[in-house]
């Protein structure tokens, strides 16, 4: 099953590929909308990773504490993590103890939600599944030792009838990753 998300999600991706935008929001504005976006009254969006340790300020925590310096954030850390602690450090804290892929698709479907989108990697590169690119940065090398994505949306797709996609964030230059090799 996960190949034929994997497949389901390159289709996907190429057949956008293939339309021509230019950039400006005139242009952009004629994309057509997803039909099963643009039909539903509601629908669940999951942020949910590293950043969910410290459960302070949004998913943007990391560039807030260690790149914008911000006052509330480096406050927090000093009050409540010892001197030298690292963004990476809460990794290993990220346990996803009460993960229930099917008990969360039970909970999205009883809602009312008529599509479920997974974030699956966010600006600091931590990816939810097991990724050769993202060495010892996922779930499956540190912290639940499992992949979060695939079993939630097969449980989602299955038998629950909810469009379920997964969506990645490309690091925007706040990812250590990025940092390390920024020009300057």
């Amino acid at each position: 099953m996960s190949h034929l998300i994997r497949l389901l999600a390159l289709l996907g991706l190429l057949a956008v590929s293939w339309a021509r935008y230019d950039p400006t929001w005139d242009s952009l504005d004629t994309r057509p909308l997803p039909s099963w976006y643009d039909g539903a009254k509601i629908g669940i969006f999951l942020h949910w990773g590293v950043f969910s340790v410290p459960s302070f300020g949004s998913e943007w925590f990391w560039m807030y504490w260690q790149g914008a310096h911000s006052s509330s954030h480096v406050a927090f850390m000093d009050k409540n993590y010892r001197p030298g602690f690292t963004y990476q450090d809460f990794a290993p804290q990220f346990t996803a103890e009460f993960y229930d892929p099917e008990e969360w698709a039970s909970i999205f479907n009883a809602s009312g939600a008529r599509y479920v989108v997974l974030t699956s990697k966010h600006h600091e590169g931590f990816t939810n599944w097991p990724s050769k690119y993202s060495w010892n940065w996922n779930s499956m090398d540190v912290g639940p030792k499992k992949d979060l994505v695939v079993p939630p949306i097969e449980d989602v797709r299955d038998g629950r009838h909810l469009p379920a996609h997964v969506r990645g964030v490309q690091s925007v230059g706040v990812g250590p990753c990025y940092v390390k090799r920024r020009p300057g």
